[in-house]
């Protein structure tokens, strides 16, 4: 079956986004209606539960940020648990998760609607279904709008929140002896109790799901996405703790347990430095607040998850069409119906330990998934961050979610069973029709003499290719001293294999004999990457670090008799360009990500004219290099950059990070060193920071032409 192409979603998340969104998701139900719920099982041992649920929820932390920085996907844990443990599995974390952020959703609306009827005598549920709709619109128009709305949200949320956690800290200080929060024992239905109101307490810190499942949509995200995720979690843990022990000790256990609206209630009973009708209405305002944060939050997040499935075919492919601004308009239409449905249906309480319930067996799965794919040893799965101290915070991050699951009753139990069953089902009488493709565990399986998918490395290589460089990666500098190769006539594959492996035999710790047997190695078991007139032959060596590359230009074509993938690739468009990446075996992703780096170049549409119409060696490598981290300059007796006639390269002030890394003079390419002096007519291209060549632009005049 021919993949159909959806649209990607636009980059539009930054560090910021990554973290209010992260915090305006957890900082709602959790903290202005969860409180007086949980402390109904728990008593004053409250505060204790909500810091150990922020503390339990640090392996599924650090397992979903290093698979979101491998995958950056919409879907987040579905793609991740599809692309692992295979797309059954996959259909069940979809559908949990969607499911989950729903019932989130649902219960924030729920205290939104509760505190509303605080200031306004409205009813809760149809002030709840309002809500609903009102979000399923803004999320309509884009996640931009979404973002900016939440940035607001919460900005002005923890502002209110530090006021309440310093104003309540000050009271309980000065006034310890009217506060009843000694009130009950400490653990009022045991060490059973806490664990069930830890499990409870889960639903408050799923925004961590949420910033996951919007991984394509962020830039950076091997950066943003973990330090976003940490801040998040040390930020709302913090305020959680803070918070409910202000609310316990102002309130007592007793009259916090029969509470929907602990916050307010709280702030009714602090001193009156601040009125209290002052101070109520800044805690029902502030409550709105997060509310509402959640809700939009949770329908932006929900929604991506029909859009990813619907891109897989495990549901119909129609949810994942986009409208004409952009957003999976379908896909939020299923998602704000269905978050209405269960506000119909069911009461708080059950809509607490249902998500709950079902968001703890999605981190021991997502936990399992980085096992899997650690264990799979593919090449390119090739995080940005990995999680420490594996495996063993993944094997207590599959354990934690199973005791506490089993200690919240036979209601979120049977409700788990029933989702998953019903998955199953779905599964087996639509999906598996629709697709052709095994998760991660089978390269693991093949490892024991088993199959494998070879389909999942390619998806992998082409999210490299997506995600682009690294710091630190040396493409730039690898191109800039790449061998060139450029020729007059038509040539074979074999022959033009030699001459590469002549040219990088000077470079490296090997002979050319030991480099043809590599790169041909590579041709006939069809790995060389080709497409677009292009082909990438790569090797790697042991004992090595570097990369070294030599780029051939070929006007009349390659012949590539007898390598069949080559010559079905070249049978539409003959093979003008061939790349010849070698590198050390100590750093496999880093060579990926050089591959896919060429890979993205060559696919750009105008590549190919510009490959062809390129003057000299170093027009061609320029074709390579970004654009944003290359000049190219020329030394002018009539233009600002005469300063530079005459004088070496060691004696020019250039910006941190950026070099000369090409000379072109009289016809030829000089390989620039320190005492190189630069002459009138000189071409330099210069490879460094974009802040830095943009400094140099304007300091030097206008670039080469």
């Amino acid at each position: 079956m021919t993949a159909r192409p959806f649209s990607r979603l636009s980059k539009a998340l930054g560090l910021i986004d990554v973290y209010v969104i992260s915090t305006g998701a957890m900082i709602s139900s959790g903290f202005f209606l969860l409180p007086g719920l949980a402390a109904s099982h728990t008593g004053r041992g409250i505060v204790l539960a909500y810091l150990l649920a922020g503390l339990l929820i640090v392996p599924a932390l650090l397992s979903q940020a290093e698979l979101a920085t491998a995958m950056p996907r919409a879907g987040g844990p579905y793609y991740y648990l599809d692309r692992t443990l295979g797309p059954l599995v996959g259909t069940v974390g979809g559908v949990s998760t969607w499911l989950t952020l729903v019932l989130k959703s649902a219960f924030a609306l729920i205290g939104m609607g509760a505190y509303v009827g605080l200031a306004i005598d409205v009813p809760i549920l149809p002030t709840a279904l309002a809500f609903t709709l009102l979000f399923a619109i803004v999320n309509l128009v884009g996640t931009r709008e979404s973002s900016r709305f939440l940035r607001f949200s919460v900005v002005t949320l923890l502002a209110v929140l530090f006021l309440f956690v310093v104003h309540g800290l000050v009271d309980i200080a000065k006034m310890p002896e009217r506060l009843p929060a000694k009130d009950g024992p400490f653990l009022a239905q045991g060490l059973d109790g806490l664990l069930a109101t830890v499990g409870l307490l889960f639903i408050s810190f799923i925004g961590l799901t949420k910033i996951a499942s919007l991984a394509e949509e962020i830039k950076d995200p091997e950066r943003n996405i973990p330090l976003g995720m940490m801040l998040a979690l040390v930020t709302v843990t913090a305020v959680y703790v803070g918070g409910v022990y202000i609310m316990l000790t102002v309130l007592g256990p007793d009259a916090l347990s029969r509470s929907l609206t602990p916050v307010a209630d709280a702030a009714a009973k602090l001193s009156a430095w601040i009125p209290s009708h002052i101070g109520v209405g800044i805690m029902i305002g502030a409550a709105i607040l997060a509310f509402s944060s959640m809700a939009n939050a949770g329908i932006l997040a929900a929604s991506r998850y029909p859009l990813a499935m619907a891109r897989d075919r495990l549901i119909p492919e129609r949810l994942a069409l986009l409208s004409p601004l952009g957003t999976p308009v379908a896909s939020i239409a299923l998602t704000s119906s269905t978050l209405a449905l269960s506000l119909i249906l069911l009461d708080v309480e059950q809509v607490a330990k249902l998500a709950s319930a079902m968001q703890l067996l999605l981190f021991g799965l997502i936990n399992v998934a980085v096992i899997v794919m650690r264990e799979s040893r593919i090449e390119s799965y090739d995080p940005g961050f990995r999680s420490p101290l594996y495996p063993w915070v993944q094997l207590a991050g599959v354990f934690i979610p199973l005791v506490l699951v089993a200690e919240m009753g036979w209601l979120p139990v049977l409700f788990t069973l029933g989702v998953t069953a019903a998955c199953f089902g779905w599964y087996n009488s639509y999906a598996r029709h629709h697709i052709g493709r095994d998760g991660a565990i089978f390269h693991v399986f093949e490892r024991l003499g088993r199959r494998r998918f070879a389909g999942l490395d390619r998806e992998l290589r082409d999210i490299m290719k997506e995600k682009g460089l690294r710091a630190g990666d040396p493409f730039d500098a690898v191109v800039a001293r790449a061998g060139v190769i450029d020729l007059a006539d038509a040539v074979s594959i074999d022959s033009l294999v030699t001459r590469a492996s002549s040219v990088l035999a000077g470079r490296l710790p090997v002979t050319q004999a030991q480099l043809d047997e590599a790169l041909l190695r590579n041709l006939r078991h069809g790995g060389t990457p080709a497409a677009h007139g292009a082909a990438l032959l790569h090797a790697r060596l042991p004992d090595y670090d570097g990369s070294e590359l030599v780029v051939v230009r070929a006007p009349d074509g390659v012949g590539v008799d007898p390598f069949e993938d080559l010559r079905r690739e070249s049978a539409t468009e003959p093979l003008r360009a061939v790349f010849f990446l070698v590198s050390g075996e100590r750093d496999p992703g880093r060579h990926l990500r050089i591959l896919a780096q060429l890979a993205g170049r060559v696919e750009y549409e105008g590549f190919m004219l510009e490959w062809l119409q390129a003057k000299g060696e170093q027009e061609l490598k320029e074709v390579l290099l970004r654009d944003d981290r290359f000049l190219s300059l020329y030394v002018l007796r009539d233009e600002s950059s005469r300063v530079l006639i005459g004088r070496s390269l060691r004696e020019l002030d250039m910006p941190e990070g950026s070099l000369v890394a090409l000379i072109w003079r009289g016809g030829e390419s000089i390989v620039p060193r320190g005492g190189t002096v630069l002459h009138d007519g000189d071409r330099l291209t210069i490879i460094g920071e974009p802040h830095g060549l943009r400094k140099l632009a304007l300091r030097f005049g206008p670039p080469a032409r």
